[in-house]
């Protein structure tokens, strides 16, 4: 098959042939349709979350299965799924419990194993993880419910209970932020997104966020306190950096609620915060990672129900050679939108 792969840090991907993915014996092989380029993409690529090389990335992605394990029940060849980026064993006690992405077995294509950034994918666990992908669901935008979109998801329903009403404030204007402004959007929250990117605040603004900040300013948390009344009732950090996690504390309400999205990694590991803040306005702080797999039902029925157009997250459609600058782009302040991968011939 043909894939990108990485060789050394920070160096171009090198495209070439690579074996064929081995089935799981509860898996699937699936032929790639699409796969997203995120920033948790980024931090393998510079060795911040470092894996074994020579590594595929690639952890957001739908397919068509091309072969099944022999333990593999519920799908057959030439379905179209999707799939979560963690890929929980669906028999612990914390899988039985509904917890799958606290999985203590847990397998993460692009992390633990090689991923999408190929024609062929290995999926584990199947039956306990894939999700059939909709009918007329463009793959792109599939692709980005793998991580993006499901992670948003998780975080405001199945963590922090945005309510409606409620304001939300965004701090960081890339894939999983803009999906949580468009979703929050939906349930009906006030929402506010902080970015130092000018074209990202102006999507934001376009696609319906009642205040935007630019973050560059002097003070972008009281600015933002100012224009909520107080303060956002839930805050969403979404980009994994100290600076942003400070701000989404500190532009809290008292009582209010903070999300940490973002995934820190390397310098970000060990973060300097605000502890006073936490304890003077009695807030809750919550982590985030995923999204268990039971849940894609609950997601697809609000997308369904509120006819709700995630296609404005898609930015560029690439080819398998272009992941390399893309990956490049998140050493700075990034263009608005998502890239995805979906010709892996070019």
């Amino acid at each position: 098959m043909r894939a990108a792969r990485l060789t050394g840090w920070r160096q171009p991907l090198e495209i070439g042939r690579a074996p064929d993915p081995v089935c799981p014996r509860d898996g699937v092989v699936l032929e790639v349709l699409a796969c997203g380029i995120c920033r948790s993409d980024w931090h393998v690529w510079t060795g911040g979350d470092p894996v074994d090389l020579p590594h595929i990335p690639g952890h957001e992605y739908c397919g068509v299965v091309v072969e099944t394990g022999p333990e593999t029940r519920c799908w057959r060849v030439g379905d179209r799924v999707i799939a979560p980026f963690i890929l929980a064993c669906g028999a612990c006690p914390d899988c039985q419990a509904g917890q799958q992405t606290i999985c203590a077995t847990q397998v993460l294509p692009g992390f633990t194993c090689d991923g999408a950034y190929a024609e062929r994918v290995a999926v584990a666990h199947a039956d306990a993880n894939l999700t059939r992908l909709p009918e007329g669901m463009d793959p792109a935008l599939a692709a980005a419910l793998g991580c993006r979109v499901t992670t948003a998801w998780h975080a405001l329903t199945g963590r922090a209970a945005l309510r409606p009403g409620e304001w939300l404030g965004i701090w960081g204007g890339g894939g999983v932020g803009i999906a949580a402004l468009m979703l929050g959007r939906a349930m009906g929250a006030r929402v506010a997104l902080a970015d130092v990117v000018p074209e990202k605040l102006a999507q934001a603004r376009a696609l319906g966020a009642e205040v935007v900040i630019d973050a560059r300013g002097d003070d972008p948390t009281g600015a933002m306190r100012e224009a909520t009344g107080g303060g956002v009732h839930l805050s969403v950090e979404a980009l994994g950096v100290t600076t942003t996690t400070e701000n989404a504390l500190t532009s809290c309400r008292k009582l209010g609620r903070m999300v940490q999205v973002g995934m820190p990694a390397g310098d970000h590991l060990r973060m300097d915060l605000p502890w006073d803040a936490v304890y003077s306005g009695q807030l809750a702080i919550y982590g985030t990672r995923g999204m268990p797999a039971h849940r894609y039902p609950s997601l697809l029925d609000f997308l369904t129900a509120t006819d709700l157009d995630l296609s404005p997250m898609i930015a560029r459609r690439v080819g398998l050679s272009d992941a390399t600058a893309e990956l490049e782009l998140f050493d700075r302040a990034a263009p608005p939108g998502v890239a995805v991968i979906t010709d892996f011939t070019a």
